[in-house]
């Protein structure tokens, strides 16, 4: 070992062990405040399919990939800094040696040929990145970016390591190559010796390289170390834990969409007959009662910003964007644990859980920390606005586009929780469909005796449950479709094809009352139990001496379908529930239904947010279609899992939208550049939205919104009346 070498080995054994020493005390630290949060057991279950799904995600970028030029390049990134830890470690053989190298496999030709070949990538993949991040940069001139709000310098930081490191793996090789202590040969690393032909024949040329590499390395670990909310930097490792801990590991994509998780205090769901404010939990009121699962989320986030280039609410101009409400709530979490951890916190009765001499210690910003509302506007310095939380529709566009399975979805309906039942703050126009769910059974307020009035005028019969006990499907109307005028259409359009294919069918009538989906998705989760309990047993007495297989419900409404078919497992209704769409093209496809005349004008499809994405039903709706127009839909640009949300989900539909650009005229005027006469729909509040779009751009006579059935109608039996244009003003 000469001179050189002694000294930089001393100098990487030290950076290395203050790296190290911090890195430990950083991964103590989120550690420490990730277990803050509440228990999750549902989390530990099914490990091998957790595992499994983990490693298909990760290893093969099933979720990054949908983005095509910057999904390869990160998984080559991705596979360099995985694989090229080895020459991260090799180079603590070079700084003592300049011949160095791992033992056993560091003189594998093959080796060499597998780590040329990644390096090679690996710096493609890096520069393809950092071209990305530039093009997209929060101060390019035409309009907001993905990365608007994430902390730039972090990103530039972490490319800029990743591109060095990469060169100096070079430079290694290449001084082993101009002193001829290279072990592998030109075919196999080509770039390396090509590196080496410039470089000069200094012995001690790798060694001093090595260090660099080292340095490098550390210091990228010691500032990451000392920034433990350095997300798009902990991601590489809090990734694969977090995707582990998906709620949902079978799931293809996006495991918080779908049902909403129950509401749980410690870690059980919440029994509402014998709930205690004073001693259950309801929602989430402060940071740490999210779950641990929620912390971890917070801390995973990347700030790749592609939840936020999707959520509609943040396209429209309103303050919502997905991506920096998990970011608020990570940066609050991190500055209140020294308080938390300290042993401070509000009970649920809101009295300080410490003493005086607990928190004697603690600075004045912990402690001020510690006093933020979780949700307040920016004179009583809350962490999240409440326009931020009244802002988002449930649409799932965040949940579906995040690379790390964030539940964004699930945080923002526990927050709404606390809101609504323990303080009643919500907008106030919701408060009158609240009250219509507990007095009327349905948001509109209709007498319940007018649930079947959609019946009237039929040219047969529509049999109900307990006057017939030989139905196949229970057609559930719900309340838009026994209600809402236009909704009406769409009903009576799917019972006459039913009726026509030969479909044994039955209706609850008066005994259906609400789904509960609007009561849920605002945070009131009292109402929709209510609401759902009661449904249970209607449905359950309906269906009685059945099996579940031959328990089927049919439902026109993506939230009633979804509600039903995803969330009443957790009251004790098992049921096999199919979207109409789904049994009529069922019923095309084995010849029960005959389209005989296409519907001309052309047509484009609008993909209900808890149809398409909560669902995955995309195929269905453009199978039934295209048998009507005996041709190819014209497809929006933003369609299937990327489809624009109508702005009336999470509730919405019954609030006014004040701030920014209306969500549904920004997806009418994306469906009206199709050319398209007509916009069919398969959910009566995308029909609602959609229409009031549409005759807001003065186009009613230009552009109609119907529903997928109305339109196989007019192609199975064009002779039928359809009366009129389905343009009527909204109901409610």
């Amino acid at each position: 070992m000469g001179s050189v070498q002694i000294v930089t080995t001393i100098l990487a054994a030290a950076i290395t062990a203050v790296a190290v020493w911090l890195a430990v005390r950083a991964v103590l630290k989120m550690v420490a405040v990730i277990r803050l949060g509440q228990p999750a057991p549902e989390r530990f279950t099914d490990k091998a399919a957790r595992a499994r799904t983990m490693l298909v995600e990760t290893a093969g970028h099933t979720r990054m990939l949908k983005w095509g030029v910057v999904g390869a390049a990160h998984w080559f990134v991705m596979v360099g800094f995985v694989v090229l830890s080895l020459l991260v470690l090799e180079a603590y053989f070079e700084v003592v040696t300049p011949t160095g190298g791992l033992p056993i496999i560091g003189h594998w030709t093959i080796f060499g040929l597998a780590t040329e070949i990644i390096t090679v990538l690996g710096l493609v993949g890096i520069l393809v990145l950092m071209v990305i991040r530039l093009r997209n940069r929060p101060t390019r001139p035409g309009g907001r970016s993905r990365f608007t709000g994430s902390t730039m310098w972090q990103g530039y930081f972490v490319e800029w390591i990743v591109l060095l490191v990469l060169i100096f793996g070079l430079v290694i090789r290449g001084f082993k190559v101009a002193t001829d202590h290279f072990e592998y040969p030109l075919w196999a690393t080509p770039v390396s010796h090509a590196v080496g032909a410039v470089l000069p024949d200094w012995s001690d040329g790798a060694s001093v390289a090595a260090l660099i590499k080292i340095a490098i390395s550390m210091t990228w670990l010691i500032v990451i170390s000392l920034n433990v909310t350095m997300g798009v930097a902990w991601h590489r490792f809090l990734a694969f834990p977090n995707i582990f801990f998906k709620r949902e590991p079978a799931r293809p994509a996006g495991s918080g969409l779908g049902a909403l998780r129950p509401m749980t205090s410690q870690g059980k769901p919440l029994d509402f007959e014998e709930a205690d404010p004073e001693k259950d939990q309801f929602g989430v009121a402060h940071v740490e009662q999210f779950s641990w699962k929620g912390l971890l989320d917070f801390s995973t986030c990347t700030e790749c910003g592609r939840c936020q280039s999707q959520c509609p609410a943040w396209n429209t101009g309103k303050p919502l964007s997905p991506k920096l409400l998990v970011l608020s709530l990570r940066d609050h979490a991190y500055a209140k644990a020294p308080y938390l951890l300290a042993g401070g916190g509000k009970d649920l009765t809101g009295e300080e859980k410490a003493t005086q001499a607990q928190l004697a210690h603690l600075d004045v910003l912990s402690l001020a920390e510690g006093d933020k509302p979780l949700i307040g506007d920016a004179e009583s310095g809350g962490v999240i606005d409440p326009d931020v939380l009244w802002s988002c529709t449930t649409c799932g566009a965040c949940v579906e586009q995040c690379p790390v399975d964030i539940e964004h979805v699930d945080h923002i309906v526990d927050m709404r929780r606390y809101q609504v039942l323990i303080e009643s703050s919500f907008p106030s126009e919701a408060g009158v469909m609240l009250r219509n769910l507990e007095n009327k059974g349905n948001p509109w307020g209709a007498p319940q005796n007018t649930r079947e009035d959609w019946t009237k005028g039929l040219d047969f019969e529509v049999p109900r449950v307990g006057e017939v006990d030989d139905f196949e499907y229970l057609f559930w109307v719900g309340c838009a479709g026994a209600f809402e005028d236009r909704a009406k259409k769409t009903t009576r359009a799917v019972a006459t094809l039913l009726n026509e294919a030969g479909v044994k069918f039955a209706i609850l009538g008066e005994d259906e009352t609400c789904s509960g989906d609007p009561a849920r998705r605002i945070g009131n989760e009292f109402v929709f139990q209510m609401l759902a309990q009661q449904n249970v047993e209607t449905l359950n007495e309906a269906f009685e001496g059945r099996e579940k297989a031959k328990r089927k419900i049919v439902a026109t409404c993506p939230h009633c379908f979804n509600t039903l078919g995803n969330e009443y497992g957790q009251l004790g209704g098992e049921f096999e529930v199919v979207h109409h769409t789904q049994l009529l093209a069922h019923l095309v496809a084995t010849g029960k239904l005959t389209p005989v005349q296409p519907v001309d004008g052309g047509v484009t499809y609008h993909d209900p947010c808890y149809l398409g994405r909560h669902n995955r039903i995309f195929a269905a709706p453009r199978e039934v279609l295209g048998d009507a127009i005996a041709g190819d839909l014209t497809e929006m640009p933003r369609n299937s899992e990327r489809s624009f949300c109508c702005g009336a989900g999470g509730a919405r539909m019954w609030m006014e939208e004040k701030i920014g650009k209306r969500i549904n005229v920004d997806r009418v005027e994306e469906a009206m550049a199709t050319g398209a006469k007509t916009v069919a729909v398969g959910c009566p509040f995308c029909s609602t939205m959609l229409n009031d779009g549409v005759n807001g751009k003065g186009a009613g006579e230009q552009v109609e919104v119907i529903d997928v059935a109305s339109v196989l109608l007019r192609s199975v039996k064009p002779e039928q009346p359809q009366g009129g244009r389905e343009t009527a003003p909204v109901g409610g």
